[in-house]
């Protein structure tokens, strides 16, 4: 190994930590957020026009957009080996979802965050909404990709447990708020759903800096599996 492919190594695990801290905060800073308000609220709301919440909301997100960049980057190379899923990389996901969340920082929801499609709502509650419902589906695709990599198995375990249970329960509270019943529920439902997705980008950015996808991301076989190169030799 040479010196410049240990500082590009040692470059690329800071990147992932950097990203895996600001993450941390980001999430510490939504749930703030969330504790400040003392009615039931959709994690959006905490951003809309005129809460008090509002300026910590877009913080937090941001912080969370940064994180994805710096993880996305630094876990370039790694690709689902399933035939739908290998068209792009997981980085690839993760910074559409980062991009989607960065729009969605800055295009807030009006008062109320009522739905796109009811007759309060206007152009920037469709914007708003629409980048943040495709950003979580951005999201859930990276798990689903990582899940199906060359990496190391609790990786790939715990991917496709959070894939899955965020396109649930995001989906659940979405129908929740969609029909006007238990929107209470359907709040708190969108917050785990945050939650768990920020608390695998973290895990996957660390995972990156230390483990099995971080020798996958620089060109070398994660242990015990085959490249997809040689896969199709």
């Amino acid at each position: 190994m040479t010196s410049r492919t240990v500082v590009a190594d040692r470059l690329r695990s800071a990147v992932a930590l950097v990203g895996c801290l600001l993450a941390a905060l980001g999430l510490a800073l939504v749930w703030l957020a969330r504790s400040r308000v003392d009615r039931p609220v959709y994690v959006s709301e905490l951003g809309a026009d005129g809460e008090p919440t509002a300026a910590l909301f877009e913080a937090a997100l941001l912080l969370v957009v940064v994180a994805g960049a710096c993880v996305a980057w630094a876990g370039r190379g790694v690709r689902s080996v399933l035939p739908g899923l290998r068209a792009w990389t997981v980085s690839t996901s993760v910074g559409a979802a980062a991009g989607l969340f960065l729009v969605a920082s800055q295009v807030p929801c009006t008062a109320g965050c009522p739905l796109p499609v009811g007759p309060a709502a206007t152009a920037q509650d469709a914007v708003h909404t629409g980048a943040a419902v495709v950003a979580f589906a951005a999201a859930c695709v990276a798990m689903l990709q990582a899940a199906s990599a060359s990496a190391g198995r609790a990786l790939r375990l715990l991917s496709v447990v959070c894939g899955v249970a965020v396109a649930l329960i995001a989906a659940t509270g979405g129908i929740l708020s969609l029909v006007g019943v238990a929107t209470a529920v359907g709040g708190v439902l969108e917050l785990v759903a945050t939650s768990i997705a920020v608390s695998w980008l973290i895990v996957f950015g660390a995972t990156t800096a230390w483990g099995p996808v971080r020798a996958v991301a620089v060109g070398a076989p994660a242990r015990g599996r085959r490249t997809s190169a040689e896969a199709s030799a």
